[in-house]
Parts: C-alpha cells; structure tokens; sequence
C-alpha cells in the first residue's frame, strides 16, 4: 500500500497483511519474495518494523541485487511473503530496557518500543544519515541516545560508547537493566559481551540469509 524513500539508500515498504500484522511480535521477520528476480532466487528475510491496524511495515536498506529489485515495487502490487517467521523478543523485562541498534537494525527495535514501556534507545551508525527513524522513536516517548563514526551526530564514535556511560549510571545507582540488541555483528558482541560481564539478560536479533526461514533447512 506503501513505499517510501527515505533517502541515503533506506526505504519504508507498507504491506496490507492483515492476518500477519496480527500475529507478529517484535523480533520476529519475515520472508519476502523479491517479484523481479528469477523464480530460483531465495528469499529475502527483513525484520518488521511495525505490525498495527493491519498493516506490516519494512525498513530496509538497498544493499544488493535483490533489495535493488525490491525497489521497484509500487503501491497496489502483490508479494509473496511468509511470515511471521523466528522467535520474538521476550515483552516483559525485570529493569530498564535497553535498546541497542545499528542502521537498520532499528527496525525490531522500534516494534518492541510501541509493545514495551520505558525504552531507551541507543543508535548509531557511520553518520547521521544511517540513524534512522528518530522521530517516531521520540513521538513514543524513548529517550535516544546516539552515536556516530565520522561525528556528524550524536557521540563521535561506537554506539557502545553512550551505552557504557549509562550502564556505569546504572550499576551505580544498583537498577537492574536488560539489554535488546539489533545491527552488525560486531555491535551484537559487544552488547553480548556487557550483557554477561555485568550478569543482566541480554537478547540480540541476529540478521542472516536463510534457505527456508522456518527452520526445515
């Protein structure tokens, strides 16, 4: 019903899904065939941005061939999509969750915002351009923090840099906190890494290519 440049090689991409948007959960992704490429083609899998009123909302980035041939997808096509597909994140957290998410890794992470009270968001990617969607993370009342590599918003440098400094506050203060994560895999470690060195529960959406998406292969 929907897609949106949003520029810098991001997009929103709107489904009308009703079934689907009733079931998912934050954390959850789904599996959408890519129309313009051969019919021996796999599968693209995409985290779900929002799921609400019938709609299932994608933010992606244009990355290879088949996000490229996505692009050409207008209000008022037909997909083949399967879904929902994985495990979800957990809704009830004992302390403050902790957001933690890189590019477009933010997609589960605005979901579980909408499902959860009293989020933090820390984001952060190569400049201002790759954080995405802080408008609608603020309209939900998530106090953001942000990083960036070149300094043009938010802390020069790692997300994990304003997410140690409030985890210090944290410990301090002796709250309990519980960390979910979203992005590239070296950001995925680190977050594992203060999840098991302070004790807290940690839990990271992972992104990767599959056969299947329902476990088979």
């Amino acid at each position: 019903v929907e897609h949106t440049d949003i520029g810098a090689g991001y997009r929103y991409l709107v489904l009308e899904a009703p079934q689907m948007a009733a079931e998912l959960v934050p954390g959850q992704f789904v599996h959408v065939r890519v129309p313009a490429l051969e019919t021996s083609a796999l599968r693209r899998p995409f985290s779900v941005f929002d799921a609400e009123n019938g709609k299932v909302t994608l933010l992606y980035k244009t990355v290879g061939r088949g996000t490229a041939a996505l692009n050409a997808v207008k209000a008022g096509d037909e997909l083949s999509v399967l879904g929902p597909l994985g495990h979800g994140f957990p809704l009830k957290c004992d302390g403050a969750p902790l957001l933690v998410g890189g590019g477009y890794g933010v997609a589960p992470l605005h979901f579980l915002a909408k499902r959860m009270k009293g989020c933090r968001l820390f984001i952060g990617g190569r400049s201002a351009a790759d954080l995405l969607a802080l408008d609608k993370f603020k309209a939900l009342g998530v106090e953001v923090f942000t990083a960036t590599n070149d300094g043009s918003a938010g802390v020069k440098g790692l997300v994990t840099d304003p997410l140690d400094d409030e985890l210090a506050k944290l410990r301090e203060k002796g709250e309990r906190f519980e960390l979910f994560a979203c992005g590239p895999d070296p950001m995925l470690k680190a977050v594992a890494l203060r999840a098991t060195g302070t004790g807290s529960k940690g839990w990271i959406s992972m992104d990767r290519h599959m056969i299947c998406g329902v476990g088979a292969c």
